[in-house]
């Protein structure tokens, strides 16, 4: 299959399967003379099981650390994913349970307790975390948390405006003056949670792209955001 009817199958973008070959991820079978991917049905077990382990929040490195170790068993591994995934759906039921009970107690249909309140909720472990880890190392994740924990609640709230303001902007030309000021104004925020070069926020663009669970996270604001932040970023550190 070629790299357009595998992204149609499998709903994986033709930019991260690209990405997933160039970092040595999931390299297809056999490339035409033209220079065509053609993947083989080897190639997409090892995509399904590249997804189940996103899903469980594994980073890309670690995946290709378990894909390319001698021990590695695919049905081990499909075994793994498995139970983990039942202990998934297991919190999110506990999840669904606190809420409707919650919507419950709202009606004044019943009664919770403060500890009822949040049943199933579960920070013991952040993926997003772990792979900041093994990007910038601990202190500088460590420092960012710290910052984080100083501004509350405002942090967020600031956030979600500059990606608003961001999102409404989208339709122009990412080196347009509106686009830069309101990516001005993202990369001053990231410098109160950390310490970014200008190097460091254009890979933090590409990021944005690549990595397909910031894309859908950020999207969420207005499709294609993800996109334009990528490319505003790209033209600001210019």
């Amino acid at each position: 299959m070629k790299v357009k009817e595998v992204s149609q199958l499998t709903g994986v973008s033709v930019r991260t399967l690209h990405h997933y070959d160039d970092i040595g991820l999931l390299t297809p079978d056999c490339t035409t003379e033209a220079g065509y991917r053609l993947y083989s049905d080897d190639n997409l077990a090892t995509l399904q099981q590249i997804l189940f382990f996103r899903e469980l929040g594994f980073s890309l490195k670690k995946i290709k650390e378990l894909l390319t170790s001698p021990a590695f068993s695919r049905q081990e591994a499909f075994e793994m994913q498995r139970n983990m995934l039942l202990e998934k759906r297991k919190q999110l039921d506990s999840m669904i349970n606190t809420i409707e009970k919650t919507i419950q107690h709202g009606k004044g249909e019943l009664v919770m307790t403060n500890e009822e309140k949040f049943k199933g909720f579960d920070f013991g472990e952040n993926p997003y975390e772990q792979e900041a880890r093994e990007r910038w190392g601990d202190k500088a994740v460590d420092e960012s948390n710290k910052k984080a924990a100083q501004f509350g609640p405002e942090l967020e709230k600031e956030m979600n405006r500059i990606y608003s303001d961001l999102a409404s902007l989208r339709h122009l030309s990412p080196n347009s003056d509106e686009a830069q000021a309101a990516i001005g104004q993202w990369f001053e925020f990231l410098n109160k949670m950390g310490n970014y070069s200008l190097e460091a926020f254009r890979g933090l663009g590409e990021m944005y792209v690549a990595d397909e669970r910031f894309t859908k996270n950020i999207d969420k604001f207005g499709e294609g955001l993800a996109v334009f932040m990528r490319d505003a970023m790209a033209v600001y550190v210019e």
